[in-house]
């Protein structure tokens, strides 16, 4: 097996396992209707699930970004992906609230656990995979993995919880049991190229901080976007083509499960698509560019799903789940290309803890859907995703470390000084 072969399957392995991993987030928002019929939880008390998800997560992911960069933890994606796997297994035996809350809180640490580590050996394989022009591609197959297992959550949750009640969550810890089979042999290659010198040293290169603030502010707006809607998006559908003028959660929930759980469904698949797309987009377009101009699309999609009658919303919501995915694995590989000197820092925060922070918004919006309406309460996400677009507008694209590293080597074989890769990334 070559190499380059060789690094396209440790993509895929990453890929499948980060597609286990990422079960358990679209596992939080796919168990909110059983536990509103069988706990008869409120809007408040769900979005209270999903903020447990994300509170923990939220603080976690950049502490163990900082972790990576100082050494690698390999040994962190099979624990992360069992305690991810564990925690929602759990959080359906106990009629508890607060035990609830306990069990999908040990998730979200598991998942922030995974993310900064397994995307800093995605980077390093992608950049030598077939096809990898600076990672962008491989980083979007690695996307892709985690997008699949959001969509995947859905059909999952429906299918044990579904046929006996969240007495069976615990056979949901399956996916993590196949995940971490999966990362074991991918494990030791970082260590492995550095051991056998095929590690390049790679030029300094500035920080560019102003821009990675700009940029992890954008995520956070698609973050409180994607998550809101995630997490009311099956009660929502419910409502409107299931449980008619029902009032409350409850309501909505025992009239249209199988609506709002098919409406979940697009919502997270929509986004596996949408990681593709945006890697080859980018390498065309620009990845500042490509995700400006998707969160525009995104922001009129979340306004059709909220004000389109009928079964036609089916459309928008996959609209908008192109609109946020597209941008999903740029930003990644952006963050990383911005700080390059902290690359787990940079990955733990615009992988993790951007993404994680929107379920703060989770109660605000379930309290303001208690005190008016559900669809008064969603309103407000159509206009993150202007924001997000507007604070792209003011991003560079950067030169991604690789180029440098490749113009550097150049120079050195045309007796040049290396400096001039260098300073062009400082320029950048």
């Amino acid at each position: 097996m070559s190499k380059r072969t060789h690094h396209g399957r440790s993509i895929l392995l990453l890929s499948v396992g980060h597609a286990c991993v990422d079960v358990y987030q679209g596992a939080v928002a796919a168990l909110v209707p059983f536990f509103v019929a069988e706990r008869h939880y409120g809007y408040a008390a769900v979005s209270g699930v999903v903020l447990a998800a994300s509170l923990l997560s939220s603080v976690a992911q950049p502490l163990f970004g900082a972790l990576t960069d100082r050494r690698p933890l390999p040994w962190l994606l099979p624990v992360s992906t069992l305690l991810g796997g564990v925690g929602i297994a759990l959080s359906g035996v106990s009629g508890s609230y607060g035990l609830t809350l306990a069990f999908v809180a040990l998730s979200g640490v598991g998942v922030a656990a995974y993310h900064p580590e397994s995307a800093r050996v995605a980077r390093l394989a992608a950049r030598r995979a077939p096809g990898g022009r600076g990672g962008h591609r491989g980083m979007a197959w690695f996307s892709l993995g985690g997008n699949l297992g959001f969509a995947a959550a859905p059909l999952l949750v429906a299918a044990v919880v579904g046929a006996g009640g969240l007495r069976l969550t615990p056979l949901l810890v399956l996916p993590a049991l196949a995940g971490t089979v999966l990362c074991l042999p991918v494990l030791r290659e970082p260590e492995r190229r550095r051991a056998a010198g095929a590690e390049p040293p790679q030029p300094s290169a500035a920080d560019d901080r102003g821009s990675f603030v700009k940029l992890s502010l954008a995520v956070v707006c698609r973050s409180i976007t994607f998550v809101g809607l995630s997490t009311f998006l099956s009660l929502f559908v419910a409502q409107r083509l299931g449980g008619g003028a029902a009032a409350g959660p409850a309501g909505g929930a025992a009239g249209g499960t199988a609506a709002g759980t098919a409406a979940l469904v697009v919502l997270y698949a929509g986004g596996a698509v949408g990681s593709v797309l945006g890697g080859a987009l980018a390498d065309r377009w620009g990845r500042v560019a490509v995700a400006g101009w998707s969160y525009l699309v995104a922001a009129v999609a979340v306004a059709g799903v909220l004000l389109v009658p009928g079964p036609a919303l089916y459309l928008f919501v996959a609209l908008t789940s192109a609109g946020l995915y597209v941008p999903f694995s740029l930003q990644v590989t952006l963050g990383q290309d911005y700080l390059p000197s902290r690359i787990g820092t940079a990955s733990g925060i615009t992988l993790g803890l951007t993404v994680s922070i929107g379920g703060l918004a989770g109660p605000l919006i379930g309290a303001l859907a208690d005190a008016t309406s559900l669809r008064t309460a969603l309103l407000p996400l159509v206009l993150m995703p202007v924001l997000s677009w507007a604070l792209f507008r003011a991003l560079p694209e950067p030169v991604a470390p690789e180029s440098v590293a490749s113009e550097s080597v150049a120079s050195a074989r045309r007796g040049e000084p290396a400096q001039q890769g260098e300073a062009a990334q400082a320029g950048a």
